[in-house]
């Protein structure tokens, strides 16, 4: 099987000598005073600050360009590094159309594909034979599974993909087992992390095979011990360039330093306002510190933005302003002064989650009145789970929309899971849905219990669940499987009784907590299992929305065939970390709430340092907007199955009045009409500045609490009331500050006591 990352082979090229460099490079002149600048400055250290926008893949390109056609360096002698092969596809054919073929001969690729190449020819030295394999995430996992195992450690308490996370961690770290430390782990395993880490490398040594860690910690090991190798490639390589600086992690860093110490000619191109990958080994530090590490360093700006508007990037410059750690630059437009001003960004306040999805799509459908292609729209949301009130909003009017960087959030592995149960509670003859959820959670239920209940199930003519219920009343099963079978019919029964007693909402969460689903998801270690969490609980909150289970389950089985095609103009929908490097016409940012932007759990794991990387995730949002961009938050949100009051993200106080045009529901924030949270002038509340702070929502990590609270509110039940959007009601019911209220128009709806007033 041919080598993914084989670039080319190692003998270099004989493509004979470069020709002689023609006295004008004509290219040079399509470049602006600061790209000139930072292709022509070939000797030192260089640090290339390219802000969003500006133009860094030509920069790059160029100069790889002008070494070669000014007979700098050698196609071999230059080596490139880029983040993904399709950029480094696209360098390499860019600079083919400058320069010609020699470009071919260049080293230029990923770090992981680079160190291949060195590890193809050196590896021997360190005890790696040319011909090793390198491990997909797959078959990482399953060694992995083996070497706890064989150390008698329970996978099932102490996850694998956990463990590898922590592995992973150590070898971004340039960390090899006899120099990682033992209190970074000390809760996995009972601190037995680092020897498993141990065990697991050597058998990949064993085996002669790496992981994709290993490829750059195992050439720092090359270069470590057998330092006539790195003074080789110190040698050879005169100009080392480095794209997206800011997004290496320190291994990465490590090997870039050991390669570059002969000659010094290191470029680095990045923008620390777009760092945004802490969660996955980035280290920002690298970049904010290239000064020191190189004190003859050369900082070129690349500041003219040619992509987005000026008043786009106005309030872009402003909002990331505010970060202390960064380095410094403001984007300006790179068309001169005759280009429009443009749109304010505008800042929309709605009521709640689904008015704001019906806010979003009916700008989108303004805006396709107009020409605009679907295509170039895009809703980039701070968290996956955000995504499912505007995906039911695309399908309720038909708009074509696809999800980028994962599936539809009814195709997420743990809302199929979700809606199994539910398809089994609706149809107990689902078999299908039965095989889905009898054994997840796990419950000790093996493939030849399951194999006898189908033998039965065949034998006698009937589903799957009807089989176990009459084989838990027979001696057929060991007597903990019976138990735990004769358990879960139980429950299933329970639950089916319950149906038309309970709202759908309150029953799902029910059924996702007593089936120890939700908590098998609690005590995931993996990075992933927040995320499922969220998911889940968002799908039990968005529940309420329907009054049967059977009707939801119709909608579901349509919404699955309503698949977007490929080449079909439609709508993007993405998260804004896998929005990075993509640019769009118009640009819609919801969800810019305190706990949601920035995130809550990323502030109580990193405190100032993540409420700086939120800040640049903002940055990154409003910069891929060309022409238009639109931030929305909702007054309420429903959260872990309870409508909750959300505050105004801090980053909205921090865009400036020139460049936005604010926009309010009725009675929302400052309007022109009274009741909502009113929080005065505009919206300005900085409350996280002037020390007076307020207190954020509670809400409980555990489970979802749907028994009642005490009544704290202070309206009466029975009593009339008005409110600004749903008009005239009576009070029916009321939990704590939370109100059931059957509206003279708008029927029963659930409403905080705070948003409406005695009639």
């Amino acid at each position: 099987m041919p080598d993914p990352f084989d670039l080319s082979t190692d003998a270099e090229p004989a493509a004979g000598p470069i020709s002689a460099a023609p006295r004008t490079l004509p290219w040079l002149a399509d470049l602006n005073p600061e790209q000139r600048e930072a292709v022509e400055t070939t000797d030192g250290p260089l640090l290339v600050l390219s802000g969003a926008g500006t133009g860094k893949t030509r920069v790059l390109t160029c100069r790889v360009a002008y070494i070669l056609a000014k007979g700098l360096a050698k196609p071999w002698q230059i080596l490139a590094v880029t983040f993904t092969n399709r950029a480094a596809k696209e360098m390499r054919e860019r600079v083919a159309t400058l320069v010609g073929p020699v470009a071919e001969a260049v080293w230029l690729g990923t770090f992981h594909a680079l160190c291949v190449r060195m590890l193809r020819r050196h590896g021997e030295l360190i005890g790696l034979r040319s011909s090793f394999t390198i491990l997909d995430s797959d078959d990482q996992l399953r060694l992995l599974k083996q070497v706890m195992e064989a150390d008698e450690i329970d996978i099932k308490k102490w996850p694998a993909q956990a463990l590898m996370g922590v592995i992973q961690r150590w070898k971004d770290r340039g960390l090899t087992p006899d120099k990682a430390s033992q209190e970074s782990s000390s809760e996995f395993a009972g601190g037995r992390a680092l020897a498993m880490y141990a065990a697991y490398q050597e058998r990949l040594r064993v085996l002669n095979a790496t992981d994709f860690g290993d490829l750059l910690l195992l050439c720092l090991d090359l270069f470590r011990k057998h330092p006539a190798v790195l003074i080789e490639y110190q040698e050879q390589f005169r100009y080392i360039l480095v794209d997206e600086y800011q997004d290496t992690n320190v291994a990465q860093y490590l090997w870039l330093r050991l390669l570059c110490q002969k000659h010094s000619n290191l470029c680095c191109v990045g923008d620390d306002d777009q760092s945004i990958y802490s969660w996955r080994g980035a280290e920002v530090g690298n970049i904010l510190r290239f000064e020191k590490d190189f004190s003859e360093a050369k900082v070129v700006r690349l500041e003219r933005n040619y992509r987005s508007t000026p008043v786009i990037l106005e309030a872009a410059s402003h909002l990331i302003s505010h970060n202390e750690d960064r380095l410094g630059k403001t984007l300006r437009t790179g068309h001169g002064g005759d280009v429009e001003r443009g749109a304010p960004v505008k800042v929309r306040s709605v009521w709640d989650g689904p008015e704001e999805a019906r806010w979003v799509v009916e700008e989108i459908e303004a805006l396709q009145r107009k020409g605009q292609a679907l295509k170039q729209i895009a809703i980039l949301v701070r968290a996956g789970f955000q995504m499912l009130e505007f995906e039911e909003r695309l399908i309720t009017t038909g708009i074509p929309y696809r999800v980028i960087g994962g599936p539809r959030f009814y195709e997420r592995l743990e809302i199929r899971d979700a809606i199994a149960y539910l398809r089994l509670v609706q149809q107990p003859d689902d078999d299908l849905a039965f095989e889905r959820i009898v054994n997840k959670p796990k419950r000790g239920i093996g493939e030849s219990t399951v194999q006898k209940i189908h033998i039965l199930a065949r034998a006698e003519g009937i589903p799957l669940f009807e089989a176990t219920r009459r084989m838990v009343e027979t001696d057929e099963l060991r007597p903990k499987v019976r138990t735990t079978l004769k358990a879960l019919t139980h429950d299933f029964e329970r639950w089916q009784s319950l149906k038309e007693a309970m709202a759908t909402s309150e029953l799902t969460a029910m059924i996702l907590e007593e089936s120890g689903y939700s908590e098998m998801w609690r005590q995931d270690k993996t990075a992933e299992a927040p995320g499922r969490l969220e998911n889940l609980r968002e799908f039990a909150s968005a529940m309420e929305d329907w009054d049967t289970i059977g009707a939801f389950l119709e909608h579901v089985s349509l919404v699955m065939e309503n698949d977007a095609q490929t080449g079909e103009d439609c709508i993007t929908l993405m998260t804004l970390h896998g929005a990075k490097g993509l640019e769009f016409d118009a640009v819609f940012l919801p969800g810019w709430e305190e706990e949601i932007f920035p995130h809550r759990r990323a502030l109580d794991e990193g405190g100032q340092k993540s409420l700086e990387e939120e800040r640049r995730l903002a940055y990154v949002g409003l910069t891929r907007a060309r022409k238009k961009a639109y931030v929305s938050f909702a007054a309420n949100r429903r959260v872990y199955n309870q409508w909750q009051a959300s505050l105004p993200s801090r980053f909205i106080d921090e865009l400036p009045e020139s460049a936005v045009e604010r926009q309010s529901d009725s009675g929302l924030y400052g309007s022109s009409h009274g009741g909502g949270i009113g929080l005065g002038d505009g919206w300005k509340q900085p409350w996280w500045r002037d020390g007076q702070k307020r207190k954020a929502p509670e809400i409980a990590d555990a489970t979802w609490d749907v028994s009642p609270r005490v009544n704290n509110s202070s309206f009466k039940v029975g009593e009339r009331v008005f409110h600004q959007k749903f008009g005239y009601g009576v009070v029916k019911s009321i939990n704590d500050t939370k109100l059931d209220i059957q509206f003279e128009k708008s029927g029963i709806k659930k409403v905080l006591d705070s948003f409406v007033q005695p009639a």
